[in-house]
């Protein structure tokens, strides 16, 4: 999609910033202009943050996206205020003093947090520098302080030449998290990195794990989504030729199933309440085969795959993979996620 950004020149104090990968930033702004009629991107600010101009107001824009969620645009925040910065420490008493006009239209029932993302480099100050001293100042109306639920958000976004920000319910920003950059803390005995995309997706999806007898793991090599689930004390059939860390080799609630995915599948006849797929294959073709699993998914249960995109006509691999599921799924959910790279993950229940 070609788009033609707009003269940066004027303050823009009716408009939003979104954020994605890098890669994905033209079909995310696609997604943001199909539900704000009369929008323009302003410029790219950094690889995967756009200014947009707003014609109609945020909160109707943001309604459309929660009715019907994005794939490719992760979080978006309000712009309501342009400020002018110098990337100096003086900046600081500047972006308080505006931040604090906020104020009063916090509720005293509601709790809220300071989100600043400082896009760039060379800065002399950090996220925490205006977070902390804006918070406190902002708690003077009597609104609780929340980091990590909160219910309305202050966004602060910082580019070595200007600062914009805006107030907002979190759920109008599509996350909970400061550019949707959900982190996880590493773990003693994680891994690897994978384990992240999974807790990701139980966590936007709203899946639980507890409670799972048997789970199927497709291309589970190293075990990393399969650590996951043993952590809900799920047994699971991992099912991989590769081998798996010594860790999951002993524990007597995985079963590794030394063949490929293909092959497992047709010869199972065992019901499971939940499969997982994460393998590194074409995204039509692993649809193919998770259509083939979900003869062995319980009627209440639900699985989570990623769909690995090409760099060329990604859109349209997704749009084919996700037409081959829909024969045998409902979608929960289809997101890029933080920790998804050139790839979407799907959440999905058996259809029927």
């Amino acid at each position: 999609m070609d788009i033609t950004a707009l003269s940066a020149g004027a303050p823009v104090d009716n408009g939003l910033i979104l954020t994605a990968d890098a890669a994905s930033r033209e079909p995310a702004l696609a997604e943001v202009l199909a539900a704000a009629a009369g929008a323009r991107l302003v410029h790219w600010l950094a690889p995967g943050e756009g200014l947009v101009a707003l014609a109609t107001p945020w909160h109707a824009v943001a309604q459309r996206l929660r009715v019907d969620p994005p794939v490719f645009c992760r979080h978006i925040c309000p712009v309501e205020i342009t400020l002018p910065l110098t990337q100096t420490r003086s900046d600081l008493d500047t972006l308080i003093a505006a931040g604090v006009s906020f104020a009063a239209r916090l509720d005293v029932n509601r709790p809220f947090s300071v989100q600043t993302r400082t896009l760039g480099r060379g800065w002399p100050y950090g996220p925490y520098d205006v977070n902390t001293p804006l918070a406190a100042q902002l708690q003077a109306s009597g609104a609780p302080l929340n980091v990590r639920a909160p219910v309305d958000v202050l966004s602060v976004v910082l580019t070595p030449d200007r600062g914009y920000l805006g107030l907002s319910p979190a759920t109008d920003n599509l996350s909970n998290w400061a550019g949707g950059a959900r982190r996880f803390r590493r773990e003693r005995g994680q891994i690897s990195r994978a384990e992240f995309k999974l807790l990701e997706a139980l966590e936007v999806f709203g899946l639980d794990p507890a409670g799972a007898q048997l789970a199927l793991d497709l291309g589970a090599a190293p075990g990393g989504w399969t650590r996951v689930l043993r952590q809900h004390s799920a047994h699971v059939v991992a099912v991989d030729p590769a081998a798996l860390v010594p860790a999951l080799r002993r524990d007597p609630g995985v079963r590794h199933v030394r063949t490929l995915a293909q092959d497992y599948l047709a010869t199972a006849d065992t019901a499971f309440d939940i499969i997982l797929n994460d393998m590194r294959m074409d995204a039509r073709d692993s649809a193919r085969l998770m259509s083939r699993a979900a003869a062995q998914l319980r009627p209440l249960g639900w699985a989570v795959m990623t769909l690995k995109l090409p760099k060329q006509e990604t859109v349209a691999t997704l749009a084919a993979a996700l037409a081959l599921l829909k024969g045998s799924y409902t979608p929960i959910g289809v997101r890029q996620l933080f920790h998804n790279r050139s790839e979407v993950t799907t959440a999905l229940r058996r259809r029927g």
